[in-house]
C-alpha cells in the first residue's frame, strides 16, 4: 500500500457512501474519517445558539461523539453552515491532514475529491435518486423512533440536494475522474464491491 493513499467519496445525503466508505475503509485497512460528522458537529452547536464560525474555529474530537449528530434537525443545520464559506476554511486544514496521514485513508463528504483533496488517488461519486433516497432515509429515522412521512422525507432531502449543490462555495458535484457508482438498484454489497473494484484497479496500476 502507497503511503499516503487518498480515498475520496462523495455523494448526496442517503446516497450509501457512509457505508461503503466504511466498508472500503476495512477492506483496505485505512483510517476514515466522516466528513459530514464536522459540519453536523457545527450545527448541532449552533442548535444551541453558539455562531458557526466560531463553533468551527474550537471544534473538538468529542463534539464528534453527540448522539444527537444524526438526527434530522442536525442534518438540516448541517448544510445550513455548510454554506458558510468561514465554516468550511476552518474545517479544511483538519480534513486535509487527515487525508495524507501514514498509511491512508478514506474521507467521504461532498467536496473531498473536488475541494479537500482534488489530488486523491481514487475518487468515488455515490448516488441514488432522490426517492431512493428519501425512503432509506425514512427507514433509519423511523427506527429510531422518530415520527415524519415519505413526503416530508423527500421534500427535506430535495432541498438540502439543492443547497448543497447550488451554493457558491464547493459545490456538490463529482471530480471529473471520479468513478460514479448508482446504488439506486444495488444491494449493499454489491455497491461496496463496485468501490472496492475501483481501489483496486489503482492500486494494481
Amino acid at each position: 500500500m502507497m503511503s499516503p493513499f487518498t480515498v475520496a467519496i462523495d455523494g448526496p445525503a442517503a446516497a450509501g457512501k457512509g457505508t461503503i466508505s466504511k466498508a472500503v475503509a476495512a477492506h483496505f485497512d485505512l483510517a476514515h474519517l466522516d466528513t459530514g460528522l464536522l459540519y453536523r458537529a457545527v450545527g448541532a452547536r449552533m442548535l444551541t445558539g453558539e455562531d458557526p464560525i466560531a463553533a468551527a474555529q474550537s471544534l473538538v474530537a468529542e463534539d464528534l461523539e453527540n448522539p444527537d449528530l444524526r438526527t434530522a434537525d442536525v442534518a438540516r443545520a448541517a448544510s445550513k453552515v455548510a454554506v458558510i464559506p468561514e465554516v468550511r476554511a476552518a474545517l479544511l486544514d483538519f480534513q486535509r491532514a487527515f487525508a495524507r496521514r501514514s498509511g491512508g485513508a478514506v474521507l467521504d463528504g461532498r467536496d473531498i475529491g473536488t475541494v479537500i483533496c482534488p489530488q486523491a488517488e481514487v475518487k468515488l461519486f455515490v448516488t441514488a435518486s432522490a426517492e431512493v433516497r428519501a425512503q432509506r432515509r425514512l427507514v433509519e429515522l423511523t427506527e429510531r423512533g422518530f415520527e415524519t412521512d415519505f413526503n416530508t422525507v423527500l421534500a427535506d432531502v430535495k432541498a438540502r440536494d439543492d443547497r448543497d449543490m447550488n451554493r457558491a462555495d464547493a459545490p456538490l458535484r463529482p471530480a471529473e475522474d471520479a468513478v460514479l457508482i448508482d446504488t439506486s438498484d444495488l444491494s449493499i454489497d454489491a455497491a461496496v464491491a463496485r468501490a472496492v473494484s475501483a481501489v483496486e484497479a489503482v492500486r494494481e496500476r
